[in-house]
């Protein structure tokens, strides 16, 4: 007995790790007011970053974006 597959191979853009859609998102400009480390970079307060929106509104939320 066969099954069928449903799934689809992976877009060459999918498969080297570039996807469209992450790029066409918008990003924002943040200060941030204390220490943080994204992905073992680290950041100082005081530095301004560029991040997606989203993830700006979450560091909003827990108390890392400079206000002003």
């Amino acid at each position: 007995m066969t099954t069928k597959t449903t799934k689809t191979p992976p877009t060459s853009a999918q498969a080297d790790g570039t996807d469209t859609d992450a790029q066409a998102r918008p990003t924002e400009l943040i200060t941030l007011s204390h220490h943080l480390n994204i992905s073992g970079t680290e950041y100082q307060p005081g530095s301004r970053i560029r991040v997606d929106a989203d993830y700006a509104r979450r560091l909003r939320r827990q108390g890392y974006v400079a206000r002003g």
